[in-house]
């Protein structure tokens, strides 16, 4: 009785192991296709990458600095014409 008791506790664990197993090989499919199909849309969603919108906007805060600067000489030039 003891014999057949420990076999069919050990047939329950391969099978609980194989279910896991299989449960494990289902995530991990399921995991691909979602992050594929993610992938997908946000490629056609036109969206820009993080390091390409730092660098624009790196570039804007430059040239918002270089008309500022721009628009201070030409008010100083404006105002030495105008006193003139």
């Amino acid at each position: 009785m003891t014999q057949t008791t420990n076999r069919f506790f050990d047939e329950i664990a391969r099978v609980m192991n194989d279910a896991a197993g299989a449960a494990q090989g289902v995530k991990r499919e399921v995991e691909t296709v979602v992050r594929g199909q993610a992938e997908r849309i946000l490629r056609d969603l036109d969206l820009v990458k993080r390091e390409e919108f730092e660098a624009v906007k790196d570039m804007a805060r430059l040239a918002r600095e270089e008309n500022e600067t721009l628009k201070a000489r030409i008010d100083a030039l404006e105002k030495k014409l105008l006193g003139s």
